[in-house]
């Protein structure tokens, strides 16, 4: 398959285009105006909202004036990773993608399909002439990646239909009803480095190599957590010879498992040798643990110069604080044709070390809020204990399902009629922009959909190709018989 084979041809053709334009979140300035000039150089009206919401009306086409608004709806903005030996600059360069079989790729870096695809898909459909539909709202919202920012910002009344199609979730097949509610917890330690103990050995380590993933979709799946896997280490050390920390660095994002990540440490001279020792087995041990979801990790240790040390009562709580962070599932969903579903999860997502601060960053999720209050709570003291600065942001709501949903209903029914068999109807783990969109709209009837991707958060993601073909006709199905 080459790049003139991408069916639909209008989808791919659009998502071409917007891998051109630099969007990382909280900096869509220049996606903003693409879409402006996009919605106005064809007539239809165009309005931004004061957060930057985009909402693009096109009427409904002749004998389709009678069916109720549909609003489509996609963020237009893409998590920014991409492997530490590329050289890549999300503000200004476009997207290199590739063909691999039945998956479009990038070279190197995200891909941008979430959710560019589902941007593509609104854009290929108002620029079309041959589709029925009913009138119609295309919302591109700004910054869910980093905190549903758009989303919330964006004020009742900025919408006017009643149903909605939310183009963002990840698994062709599966429709949506229900997403978690988020939280997110940032703990900082402040400290005066002190000079480096005489007579100590320092060391550098590091992991890389990891699958990484979505915090919310992947967090079940048996992935190492590059952080808390090097934090098992420093306080194994610890706890055996007593250890001086200079710094630890790893993750970047507050919804991705970290992938990789750094520790500089110093240990009594004489038992470097044994911290040597130790690296080995452990690493051998991680490595066996993991055998099945991580076959392409690499521990490194290496000598370093000595550097001033954070205090030891500093040091000493961070690593056992680092330990003791709660990290990944925290409960299954109680309900038995839900049991399946991740109820209630933590992600440690970061930690970073400058001169006299350590901050670290843990994403709470839980499709029930008082699970999520308790989980958020949870965190929170270990950091208390530990003495660190905590601040909590207020998060986002869960989504509930709506039993008597007639848009799921019809979704349901045309799925089925196209392709000859049920799609499954499920809540997912993650947190969408319509658990907002519930708050500021109780009347909206939403499900979500969209093409199946892989490696999502990562350089690995990619996009399988033949399901976005399923998603279009589908989506067409549903406008076409509202």
């Amino acid at each position: 398959m080459n790049k003139n084979e991408l069916k639909p041809a209008r989808v791919f053709e659009q998502f071409a285009k917007i891998n051109e334009i630099p969007r990382p979140s909280k900096h869509e300035e220049q996606m903003i105006e693409y879409l402006k000039t996009f919605g106005e150089s064809r007539g239809l009206e165009t309005v931004i909202d004061e957060t930057g919401n985009v909402i693009i009306r096109k009427p409904a086409t002749p004998g389709f004036e009678d069916k109720d608004t549909i609003i489509l709806q996609s963020h237009m903005d893409m998590v920014c990773e991409k492997l530490v030996d590329v050289d890549f600059d999300f503000t200004k360069d476009a997207i290199q993608t590739y063909i691999d079989g039945e998956w479009l790729c990038a070279k190197g870096t995200t891909l941008g399909a979430d959710d560019g695809i589902g941007c593509a898909i609104e854009l290929a459909i108002l620029d079309s002439d041959d589709i029925e539909h009913g009138p119609l709202e295309c919302v591109f919202t700004r910054d869910e990646e980093t905190g549903l920012t758009g989303a919330e910002g964006m004020k009742a009344g900025f919408m006017k239909g009643n149903m909605l199609i939310n183009l963002d979730s990840e698994d062709e097949g599966q429709i949506f009803v229900s997403c978690a509610g988020g939280r997110n917890t940032t703990a900082t330690f402040h400290f005066e480095r002190e000079a480096a103990p005489e007579g100590w050995f320092f060391v550098k380590a590091s992991l890389k190599g990891l699958v990484g993933g979505h915090s919310g979709d992947d967090i079940n799946k048996k992935r190492a957590n590059a952080l808390k896997v090097l934090a098992r280490f420093l306080y194994q050390t610890q706890e055996r010879y007593g250890l001086r920390l200079v710094s630890f660095n790893a993750g970047k994002l507050h919804n991705a498992i970290p992938r990789d990540g750094v520790i500089v440490f110093g240990v009594p001279f004489e038992k470097k040798e044994d911290v040597r020792v130790d690296w080995n087995v452990f690493a051998s041990a991680v490595e066996e643990e993991y055998h099945v979801t991580e076959k392409n990790m690499q521990f490194d240790m290496e000598s370093t110069e000595a550097a001033p040390v954070l205090p030891q009562d500093v040091s000493t709580r961070i690593v056992q604080a680092m330990q003791a962070v709660d990290n990944g599932v925290f409960a299954m969903c109680q309900d038995e044709e839900l049991s399946w579903l991740v109820e209630t999860s933590n992600n440690v997502a970061s930690i970073e070390t400058c001169e006299n601060a350590m901050k670290v960053v843990a994403s709470q999720r839980s499709n029930v809020m008082s699970a999520l209050d308790n989980e958020a709570a949870t965190i929170k003291a270990v950091f208390q204990l530990a003495g660190a600065e905590v601040v909590q942001g207020e998060g986002y709501p869960a989504w509930k399902m709506n039993p008597n949903s007639k848009l799921t209903a019809l979704a349901v029914a045309s799925y089925k009629k196209l392709f000859g068999k049920d799609p499954k109807v499920l809540g997912i783990h993650a947190g969408l922009e319509c658990g907002l969109f519930s708050e500021k709209y109780p009347h909206l009837d939403m499900v979500s959909f969209g093409p199946t991707l892989r490696g999502v958060h990562s350089p690995d993601e990619r996009l399988h190709i033949p399901t976005v073909q399923m998603v279009w006709n589908h989506l067409l199905d549903i406008l076409k018989n509202v």
